[in-house]
């Protein structure tokens, strides 16, 4: 199997990876959110727009897919934390859930483990974020 441990600067955002599965319907999502959530969406469609697509089975296990558990770093505050990226109409923050269509989900979905890439909270702060590890769902 191949792994992803590309370690990236912050002056260049570390490559993408996303399941093919997903592709359709994450960029529908992101168009749909354009009124509401216009800088999640266009995030989103820039991770989409430059992303390397792969056939599910083709997917490394330490890449962000939908379903993931992902634990990571944010490199301000030195927190350590996991969560899951999910669809939209599966989040729940107090299950650690977060909708891909969050400015952390956008930001966290496609990467590799090792991975670093900056994003900016509801709040207006940019935060840096660390991928520590990535458990892929096993349904």
């Amino acid at each position: 199997m191949l792994y992803l441990n590309e370690m990236t600067t912050t002056d260049r955002d570390p490559p993408v990876y996303l399941d093919s599965t997903y592709v359709d319907q994450l960029q529908a999502l992101a168009s749909a959110a354009q009124l509401r959530q216009p800088e999640v969406a266009d995030r989103l469609l820039h991770e989409i727009e430059r992303a390397t697509i792969l056939r599910r089975e083709d997917l490394p296990g330490n890449v962000v897919n939908i379903g993931s558990n992902v634990t990571f770093r944010d490199e301000v505050s030195q927190r350590v934390q996991t969560v899951r990226v999910v669809l939209p109409g599966e989040a729940d923050i107090a299950q650690r859930r977060i909708s891909v269509l969050t400015p952390m989900g956008a930001a966290l979905i496609g990467l590799a483990e090792g991975a670093l890439i900056a994003w900016d909270t509801r709040t207006g702060e940019t935060r840096h974020l660390t991928v520590l590890s990535v458990e892929a769902d096993r349904a």
